[in-house]
């Protein structure tokens, strides 16, 4: 089993920064690449980044590239996602998942609780 911790949400004003990690526990070699969702209410989940195991291959949604970099450290076994120049748009509870590289939620075994991101205008 894979357990998923996130932090860093918050409120944030447009234009601002955020720095959500999380970190990830028990059998993690069984995870190929981590990624990072978003959901915001009565919209479905939808991906925003993910990056595979030795960091090589970071991969973006359009509308967060040039704003947002994944990274990792798997000496800490935490994933990254820095969020500058943030929009209203941005706002809403972000998820870690872990499981093999892709866009699709169905691709990622493991998911965290999720960390509430609000941007005020």
């Amino acid at each position: 089993q894979v357990q998923l911790v996130e932090s860093g949400g918050g409120l944030v004003q447009a234009g601002g920064s955020l720095r959500l990690s999380c970190a990830a526990s028990g059998r993690t070699s069984s995870m190929y690449a981590m990624g990072w969702f978003r959901q915001a209410p009565e919209k479905e989940r939808e991906f925003v980044a993910s990056i595979n195991w030795n960091g090589a291959v970071p991969y973006y949604t359009d509308s967060v590239k040039g704003r947002f970099t994944i990274s990792r450290d798997n000496a800490k076994n935490t994933v990254y996602l820095q969020m500058n120049s943030l929009k209203p748009e941005d706002t809403a509870v972000y998820y870690c998942a872990g499981g093999n590289m892709g866009t699709s939620p169905s691709l990622y075994a493991y998911w965290g609780q999720g960390t509430q991101v609000i941007v005020s205008s």
